[in-house]
Order: C-alpha cells, then structure tokens, then sequence
C-alpha cells in the first residue's frame, strides 16, 4: 500500500490513446494524435525520455541496455476486467565491456550516448520534412557531419568523392574514374531531369535490373561501385554476391537513394555536405516530438510502469490498462513499446495474441559498438562517417560495417575526447562481434591489458602508429525483429533499426498511425510562432 501510494495518481482516467514507452516511433504517434485533437495519455516507467531512442550518460548506458526484463506479477486483480500481465524483455544481448582508462567513467555525466547508433540525417529526407513540418525545429539545434570516408586498398581511408568538388579534389581516384564518376551523376541528373528525352532515361529494363549490374554494364570500376553502393546508397548486404545477398538493391532504388543524397548537398546554408546530426544526441528527436505533443495537451508521467491490459470479461476486448499503483485507466486505443510483451490466457487468446511469436521467423540482428578516444581518426575533421564495403576487412565479411565518429562540438563527449560509433548486419552474436572488433581494430590502437576479444584480424596493422589509442568500449547485439499481426486496439511501434537514416521507422510510425486514425491527417502542416518557447535552429530552408 505504500508503495502504491508513493505513486501519484493520474486524472483524468479515461483517453482517446494510451501511449507506452517514449521511443522515437511512440513518441511521433502521440504527438500526431495530439495534433489531430485526440487525447493522449504517454507513459515510461524510465526517468528519462527516449526508452530504446535515447541518448544517456555513460554510467547509465550500460546498466541499461545489462538490465534484465522481468514480468510483473503484482495488482493485477481487477473487480470488472481480466488482467493479463504485462512483460518486458530484453531487445540487447552480448554486451562486452572494456575500459582502458578512467577519464571516460570520471566524466560520465558529460557524455550523451546514443543507444541506436550510428545515426544520422540526410538533409533532405522524410525525417526532416517532418521536423520542419511539425517546427520542432525551434527545440534542436543540428550540427555538420564534416566528411565521410571510405576504407582504400592499403588500410587507409580515402575521402568518400559524392559531388562534383570532391570529385575534382579526391586524390585517390585515377582520371580515368574521376570521369567516369561525373559521367554516370551526370546520367543520374539526365535521367530525374524535368525536361529529359527518352535517350535520356535509363530504359525500364535496367531499372529493374540489381544496380551492381547496371553499374558494372556502364563501366565503372569495382572501387567506384563500392563507392555508390555502400556509401551513398548505403547497402547493407553484399551487392557483388546476388545469390547470398538478403537485400539486393534495384536501379531503380539505387537512383533514388543517390538523388535523396545529391539533393541533401547544399539544403541548408549551416550545413557543409549532405549529413547533419542533433547537438546532445538522437535522443533530442523524441524529446522534441514529446514536448511538442505536450504543447498541445498529452499528459506525460516518467517513472511508472504498467503492470496490466484490462480485458473485457466476455468479449476479451481491450479496455485499459493498470499501473503499478493499481490506477486503472481507460483508451480505445494503446500503443506499446517494442520492448513489450502480452502474453496469450485461454480466456482471451483471440484478442492479445502475442504478436512476437507471429514475428519469430523475422528476427534478424545489428551489432552495435561504442568507442572512445582522445584522438580523432583523422586530423582534419571533427565528425565524420566511416565506411567498411563487404570483403574490406576480411574476406568472409559479407555486410557492410558503418561508423560514426562525434566530436565535443555537438556535446555527446567532453572536450578533447571523441566518440564512434559502429554498427554492422549479422546472423548471430559471434559474426557481429568479429565485424565490429575488425573494423575496431582496424581504426584504433587498442591496449592489450583488458582487451577480452580481437577476433576479425585486420588487414590494416601498418596504419597501428596513426591510430587513435582507445580508452572505453563496449559491443552489443540489438535484435531487429519485425513485428507482424497485432491487435485492432493495441499496436506494437518498430523498435531502432540498422539504417544510418530514419526513413524506413518514419514510414512504419506513420503508417500506424494511418491505421489507427484512418480518417485523420498525419500532422496538418502549422504555422510556427516565433514566439514560442525553444532556441533557434540551422534548420531553416
């Protein structure tokens, strides 16, 4: 009873929609339901906002992506419902923890780690709009990522040549491909271009055609296709090996990805290249979408978990939920983190189908990596991306490895340390440890005392004297499993993908949302005040 009564209760009791957890894709839908009017209760039994999507100290990352998810089993007796328990599992595994220094955890407060990384923004892609769109652009402010980098034949890292001055000012490319590179953007430009010709269009047949055959059928070399397609169009799977390859990119889906990248270049006057990243983290995202949702009336309560679904007796339809405080609430609708689980009664098996065990033979995986340093990977930039094509580490490697290096001038890291990020496709735990320690390997210097695991050999050791010695790490595995079926009441958001972007999450938030709200408009377009409460933003077009 007293712990029931140390949790305050929540007035009123009845909602339009029941958000739970505040994840990116949970905190988009409850902000546009707020928009169209509806009201939204969104609750996280975290002290923070951005469950799976935030952005932590580092004395707080790792006991949560360690701690482990246990069903609850209390209050959950109901006079007029049946309650089925609501569960939590674990969506990380294998987590392996090194430190080399004590700096890191003697400064933790003053890192912002993001739990999904690597993750960026192409200046002209969905999420963007969005952000423009909705303002909340006035809470964020957004910072340049200075290059991008591609592993060369001899272990270094060459400039990644996207347009046309890089092209021009790219060392590591012969004549030969420079030109060829301006002549296949050139067909690119031809063939999205307004006034273009049917000599001018790539003929059907090629659109849907692999885009590695295409680029091969037009000349290019294996260097410059490794180029476009792992760090443009951004494949995760090996595009040269079609009959083993999970994802095999079109021509079709190649061009547009490579015409999202170019029209990136140049949108926004503060902005360098075609990529930005949020000052203080990705976690800022779905703090902007919940500040902005509470602008327009959503409750939020931090720190309470949900223990229950409240079922009708008869039909076994959904009705509410009760909180740890034994407060029952009440929705047509619910929306649950992906983290969550509702197990199946005889009573009701019909109405809470546990949509995991739907979604079981879906399940793949990303390894992700943490490093840092007190060195840059190169002298030059501050925030850059890192890209290791298939075959560029070893010759078994079969995904592309992506990393993501931050620097103090966006405040995830105190001043004078950076930190990287690494994230890589794999089938199990033991393939994604060996891609992320090779390319671990492969850009830093890393101390033999403490280190647990080096599998992956590099074939990058004489680069040893230039690389930045590591301080702290740590490794992880994030399931990405894709959940299908669900219930007319109570829908389950996609939990972080594998992508460096946010379209694909962007696209499935929305379509729930869709679902949900058929007859509603996903964020009427608004004029924003100047007035309004948030600091400026380079994001203005």
């Amino acid at each position: 009873m007293e712990e029931a009564e140390s949790y305050p209760p929540i007035d009123p009791s009845n909602f339009d929609l029941i958000v739970i957890g505040t994840g990116l894709p949970e905190s988009i839908v409850a902000s546009a339901a707020s928009a169209a009017g509806k009201t939204v209760l969104h609750l996280d039994s975290n002290p923070f906002y951005g469950s799976h999507s935030a952005s932590l100290p580092l004395n707080d990352f790792i006991p949560f992506i360690q701690s482990e998810s246990q069903p609850q089993s209390r209050n959950l007796t109901s006079d007029d419902y049946v309650s089925t328990p609501v569960a939590t599992r674990p969506l990380y595994s294998a987590v392996e923890t090194n430190s080399y220094s004590s700096e890191p955890t003697e400064n933790s407060r003053k890192f912002n780690l993001d739990l999904a990384g690597p993750r960026v923004l192409l200046c002209s892609d969905s999420m963007i709009d969005l952000i423009l769109k909705t303002g909340i652009n006035q809470y964020m402010e957004f910072k340049s990522v200075d290059a991008s980098f591609i592993s060369s034949a001899d272990g270094g890292l060459e400039n990644v040549p996207d347009s046309r001055s890089a092209i021009f000012k790219n060392r590591g490319l012969s004549l030969t491909e420079k030109n060829q590179l301006m002549k296949f953007f050139k067909l690119v430009q031809r063939h999205l271009g307004d006034d273009e010709t049917e000599d001018d269009k790539i003929s059907d047949q090629d659109l849907e055609s692999p885009f590695v055959e295409f680029l091969t059928k037009i000349g290019l070399s294996q260097k410059l296709k490794s180029i476009i397609l792992y760090t443009i169009v951004l494949a995760d799977y090996d595009q040269e090996n079609l009959e083993a390859c999970k994802d095999v990119i079109s021509t079709k889906s190649g061009i547009s990805r490579l015409a999202l990248y170019h029209s990136s270049i140049g949108r926004f006057p503060n902005a360098n290249g075609a990529i930005i990243y949020p000052i203080y983290g990705q976690g800022e995202l779905p703090q902007a979408f919940c500040r902005r949702a509470a602008v327009k009336g959503c409750i939020y309560v931090l720190r309470m978990p949900v223990v229950a679904i409240l079922n009708d007796k008869d039909s076994g339809e959904y009705k509410g939920i009760k909180l740890v405080s034994g407060q029952e609430l009440f929705s047509p609708k619910l929306i649950i983190a992906p983290s969550f689980t509702i197990p199946s009664t005889p009573n009701h098996d019909a109405q809470v189908a546990n949509s995991d065990d739907v979604s079981l033979s879906d399940t793949k995986k990303v390894a992700r990596g943490i490093c840092i340093t007190k060195h840059s990977l190169n002298t030059q930039v501050a925030n850059c991306l890192v890209f290791f094509p298939p075959r560029s580490l070893y010759l078994e490697q079969s995904t592309s490895v992506r990393v993501l290096q931050l620097s103090s001038n966006v405040a995830v890291c105190p001043s004078g340390m950076f930190v990287t990020y690494l994230s890589a496709m794999c089938d199990d735990n033991v393939q994604g440890k060996k891609l992320l320690n090779a390319a671990i390997n492969a850009l830093f210097s890393v101390p033999i005392s403490g280190n647990s695991e080096n599998s992956g050999a590099s074939n990058l050791s004489e680069h040893a004297e230039e690389k930045p010695c590591l301080l702290w790490s740590t490794l992880y595995i994030q399931e990405l499993t894709t959940f299908q079926g669900g219930l007319d009441s109570i829908s389950k958001t996609p939990m972080p993908d594998e992508h460096l972007h946010y379209t694909d999450l962007l696209d499935a938030t929305e379509k729930i949302f869709k679902e949900i709200y058929p007859n509603e408009e996903f964020f009427p377009s608004i004029n924003v005040s100047n007035d309004d409460e948030g600091g400026g933003s380079e994001l203005d077009s």
